[in-house]
């Protein structure tokens, strides 16, 4: 009896341990502040459990292949261009955090707050400086010059079916030169020895020559420049260098504003816990916290930058059509039938 008392005991332990566990599915560039989250879960006596989920394309695609049985209470890293797929899959509960209200409405995701937007960046080309150096190219100057075999062959995209830099750069292109000139556009370019990979990981930290690759040209995000001047050691804000080792390439038609955002799964265990991590993926001091770990924007307005972000400059965006967000999926199937599988 008194064996069988002690294993009850456990087991209800163990349950309550359950019940006070939140899980968190990112992608696999998500990082905030290890005392940031030890303080949400001392005020909401829970534990927190991140799980990574690949890129952000790659993340989508888990949740909806789980969508039956969530293997987490909220979501971080979907961002605009993977939303209208997310709602047609029925994934998000809606939840609006009061803290919306402090993020301009340029920069809100949707009405329905299926997700509350954490941070915005835009995505953009970078080069690297010494090595394109090295080439004695001049910089190209527009996206059909960089389809031509001299600057193809030393360009490395993210692919636009598993990343959501990628398929950004994906929207951006149809943006500029409709669908059909999209199409051509990357098939000329990839013939001529552009590089596409599966996740900005691979193209930024192993392909692009500024991290040890051969590609001194890659898909990233205008504030990449300032990452590369913060993580040169002995970082000192107050003594800046000149320029950072890389630089933006704002070619007309190949940036697009990303917006990512933070909600609610539909079928979480947590749903109340999940409501109050969106609420603290907006608070000051995380939003304060974003910029030099994920090398973003944060949403809200009036967080103070790192003076490191001078080397941050930002494109001018043009407006993008209404036809292009509608239906990304639609559209990253029509490139892997026009372009992946075209002979």
């Amino acid at each position: 009896m008194r064996r069988l008392l002690l294993l009850t005991a456990l087991a209800l332990g163990a349950q309550a341990t359950a019940q006070t566990t939140l899980t968190v599915i990112t992608h696999d560039s998500f990082s905030v502040d290890k005392k940031l989250v030890a303080a949400f879960e001392e005020a909401n006596n829970a534990r927190v459990r991140f799980v990574k989920g690949g890129d952000a394309g790659e993340l989508l695609n888990r949740l909806i292949l789980t969508r039956r049985a969530p293997v987490a209470d909220v979501v971080y890293g979907l961002d605009n261009t993977l939303l209208p797929r997310a709602r047609q899959a029925g994934i998000l509960e809606a939840y609006r955090s009061p803290a919306l209200a402090r993020v301009p409405a340029a920069y809100r995701l949707d009405d329905a707050a299926l997700l509350n937007t954490v941070d915005y960046g835009y995505v953009a080309l970078n080069y690297d400086r010494a090595a394109f150096a090295r080439t004695g190219l001049p910089l190209p100057r527009t996206l059909d010059d960089l389809k031509k075999p001299e600057y193809a062959r030393l360009t490395v995209l993210p692919s636009p079916a598993t990343s959501s830099p990628g398929l950004a750069f994906l929207l951006a292109t149809v943006n500029h030169y409709g669908e059909a000139g999209a199409w051509a556009w990357w098939r000329e370019a990839r013939a001529n020895g552009l590089k596409v990979t599966r996740g900005w990981s691979d193209a930024y930290e192993k392909d692009f020559s500024k991290n040890g690759g051969k590609y001194p040209i890659v898909l990233s995000y205008a504030s990449s420049p300032a990452a590369e001047v913060y993580y040169t050691g002995g970082y000192d804000p107050g003594k800046l260098p000149a320029r950072s080792p890389t630089a933006n390439l704002f070619l007309p038609g190949s940036t697009f504003l990303q917006l990512e955002g933070v909600g609610v799964l539909k079928g979480a265990k947590q749903p109340a816990l999940a409501r109050k991590f969106v609420d603290f993926m907006l608070s000051n001091p995380v939003q304060a916290d974003i910029p030099t770990r994920m090398w973003v924007y944060p949403a809200v307005t009036g967080v103070k930058l790192d003076s490191v972000f001078k080397f941050a400059t930002q494109p001018d965006e043009g407006a993008v059509k209404a036809s292009v967000t509608a239906n990304p999926q639609r559209l990253v199937d029509a490139w892997v039938t026009n372009v992946l599988r075209a002979r």
